[in-house]
């Protein structure tokens, strides 16, 4: 069996954050989220990473963190994802339509780099603790006996998840008595406000109360190879039914794509819990938070002061 693939999907432009928040720095030497995600994949066993990211950020990119991850342990491979990759022969792009095609469009664009190894999906801005990355590692490295697909993705609470400054987008989880999902639902404008945490699909005419223990996917996901095939073939049935109906704005997200999986009865995903606390920068007002998170974590030792050397 080969030995697991870390993705990070670091393509999205930051347009709430108001810039390039992957390479944001929030480490004392200049680190980014990211670097600190693969420090702690390495330090959980992962040895390859294929990072995502777009061709207009690429110069900003490797100027900066791809700096850095040159002393990086990890072999460190590069995706781009683009609005006319993988696009089938034929189709044509809405004129309206400026960015690309969503999260699994961003993994479909990395199926060469990834090859034929099971592999873990992330996203470049979170924090997701380090025990997160060692459960997903031993789950990924072992063989499980099983007629379906057998994927995984690691569950946190969702008060753990929120910000104080606006609204996140979470996949919300239900799960059967054996912690497998059975459904995850795209909430994308959840807010915390002074009596709890709630979420609104009419842009908050209406509020639906979600509980702060309900478990949300932060797009940390593990898949067998397989799952490459999957989203390849039916990545045109979305272009063909969904573009046409919000030309601009339509994605293709993981979440849709395993919960297809799901009610087709073609895939199994194992829950794997985290108590972390996630950190991220969805908003500028988000990083003062995570900078300090960090600096505290380093002081108790968990981190080195300078994580590449």
């Amino acid at each position: 069996m080969k030995k697991p693939v870390l993705v990070v999907m670091a393509a999205g432009m930051g347009s709430r954050y108001g810039g390039l928040k992957q390479i944001d720095p929030v480490g004392s030497h200049g680190e980014a989220i990211l670097d600190y995600s693969l420090f702690d994949a390495h330090e959980a066993g992962f040895e390859t990473a294929v990072i995502i990211i777009k061709k207009a950020i690429e110069k900003d990119f490797m100027d900066t963190v791809g700096q850095r991850l040159k002393d990086c342990p990890m072999e460190i491979r590069y995706a781009f994802q683009e609005i006319d990759k993988a696009i089938p022969e034929g189709y044509e792009i809405p004129a309206e339509r400026t960015k690309p095609w969503g999260t699994s469009h961003a993994v479909l664009c990395a199926k060469e780099q990834i090859g034929d190894a099971p592999f873990a999906v992330i996203n470049a801005d979170d924090y997701y603790g380090k025990s997160a990355y060692k459960t997903l590692y031993t789950y990924l490295s072992s063989a499980h006996n099983t007629e379906k697909y057998d994927f995984c993705m690691v569950g946190y609470r969702l008060g753990n998840t929120v910000t104080d400054n606006g609204s996140v987008a979470r996949g919300v989880c239900q799960t059967d008595d054996n912690g497998y999902l059975t459904q995850v639902v795209e909430r994308t404008k959840i807010e915390k406000y002074d009596g709890g945490i709630h979420f609104t699909e009419d842009d908050g005419a209406t509020w639906t109360e979600l509980s702060a223990d309900v478990n949300v996917s932060m797009n940390m996901w593990g898949f067998t190879p397989e799952f490459l095939q999957e989203i390849e073939a039916r990545f045109p049935e979305f272009l063909q039914v969904d573009v046409p109906k919000n030309p601009a704005k339509a994605e293709y997200f993981l979440p849709r794509t395993v919960s297809d999986l799901l009610s087709e009865n073609k895939a199994t995903v194992k829950v794997l819990e985290s108590a972390d606390k996630w950190y991220g920068v969805t908003y500028a007002a988000d990083k003062p938070q995570v900078v300090a998170a960090l600096k505290a974590m380093a002081a108790e030792g968990k981190y080195p002061d300078g994580l590449w050397g």
